[in-house]
Order: structure tokens, then C-alpha cells, then sequence
């Protein structure tokens, strides 16, 4: 049985002195998980957000699922932290941890789903020995660092090849992308086997409009797209 698909506005695109108000009204639009990108200057160079922000949107009332993206080397130290902000998935890149079996076990035991990230030209081979530990599986289809970028089209190939591999294990584990998504291209991606889609500019846009309904026609044309792909 196929799994329900999900959108996951990156907050990364959103207008920050109003964040709250902004998840608030993609939420309502329909959106099913907010998706934070935590970028450190380190393993990637920019710097974005950290536990505080998801604290502080748990404080302001949001429910939704929050799905953590650490662009952070190292991880360890990071994962309690979000954890106890009310993380509900952590991810993260096998290149930033020096012990993935551990990682994973970490943000399992701090109560959190855990997933493994790979960039477009990171192999897919680490998730052979983790396979029984992962909730995720996260392929970035730009290069991790900024948002706004073009969806990169060898990422379908790999995507294809990781949709094999979970339906081959058995178990329950989705498939998210992330990078480019957009209404003209949610279809393609959706065939190629992604249950999970993150977008950023494509849904939040600049982040100018004052419109609080704005979200609701883009993530309905969103969820036509993916209706109109079998399977």
C-alpha cells in the first residue's frame, strides 16, 4: 500500500519576522509537516536556525509533525537539543557523523525519528547497513546550502533506486526530497517514488504577499499533481 503523501513547507523561504503567522497559514492551506533546514557554516556554508526556533514554535501552538534537516557537522550534540524543542524527525547527512549506527540510535532514544540525508553525488550505499533503523530517507535534489535553487534531474534515477530498496526491505520508511519542488514538478517526482515533499520558494514564494490565503491555491494545485500520479 502506497504511502498518504505529504508536503513539507522548508520555513527556510518563510517571512521570519512573522514565523509563526506563516506556519500558522501554511498549515491551514493544507500543508501536513513543517520542515526546518539547520545549517551551521560549517558543513554547509550558511547559517540558519537552531533548537530555539522549533521551541519556540511548539510555544506558539503548532502541532504539525516538525522535520529537522541537520546540515551540521558535527550531529551528536545537536540532537538532544532539538529533541527536547519537540522535534519530531531528525535527519541527517552519513558524511557530518563519524558513527551513523550511533546517530541513529541517539535520536531514537531521545524519542525522535530518525533518517539518513544524501546529497546528489553522496552513494546510497550507507543505508544498506542501517536499512532496520531508518523512519527516512532524505534526497537532496540541489546541493545543500541555500534555497531557491533548480531541481536537479538525476536525482529521479536515485530516487527510483531508493524506492527499490525500501520496498525490498519491507518496512515502513518514507521517501522525502528535497530541493526545486515545485507545482510543475511534484508529478515527475511523485512517479519516481517520493512519498515526502519539501518546498521552500515553491510554495512560500518571496515572502512579500500579505495575503494570509495564499498558500491555499499553491498547495492545491500541489496535491492535484500528485493525485493525477497513480500509485
Amino acid at each position: 500500500m502506497a504511502a498518504e503523501d505529504l508536503i513539507a513547507p522548508s520555513i527556510l523561504s518563510a517571512d521570519f519576522a512573522k514565523l509563526g503567522e506563516e506556519v500558522d497559514n501554511v498549515l491551514a492551506a493544507g500543508a501536513d509537516i513543517v520542515h526546518f533546514d539547520v545549517m551551521d557554516n560549517h558543513y554547509v556554508p550558511n547559517l540558519t536556525i537552531g533548537p530555539l526556533v522549533c521551541e519556540a514554535l511548539r510555544k506558539h501552538g503548532v502541532t504539525a509533525p516538525i522535520d529537522v534537516h541537520l546540515m551540521v557537522k558535527p550531529v551528536d550534540r545537536l540532537v538532544p537539543d532539538f529533541a527536547a524543542a519537540g522535534a519530531t524527525y531528525i535527519t541527517f547527512h552519513p558524511e557530518a557523523s563519524e558513527h551513523i549506527d550511533r546517530t541513529l540510535q541517539l535520536i531514537h532514544n531521545e524519542g525522535c525519528k530518525a533518517g539518513l540525508v544524501f546529497n546528489p553525488a553522496t552513494p546510497l550505499s550507507y543505508l544498506e547497513y542501517v536499512m532496520d533503523k531508518v523512519d527516512m530517507v532524505l534526497l537532496m535534489s540541489v546541493n545543500p546550502g541555500f534555497g531557491g535553487q533548480s531541481f536537479i534531474p538525476s536525482a529521479l534515477d536515485k530516487l527510483r533506486q531508493v524506492r527499490q530498496m525500501i520496498d525490498a526491505s519491507g518496512r515502513e520508511i518514507r521517501l522525502e526530497v528535497d530541493g526545486g519542488v515545485k507545482v510543475d514538478n511534484i508529478a515527475e517526482i511523485k512517479a519516481a517514488g517520493a512519498d515526502t515533499f519539501v518546498s521552500g520558494s515553491g510554495i512560500f514564494g518571496k515572502g512579500q504577499d500579505a495575503d494570509p490565503h495564499r498558500y491555499d491555491s499553491i498547495i492545491a494545485k500541489m496535491r492535484e499533481a500528485l493525485a493525477s500520479v497513480g500509485g
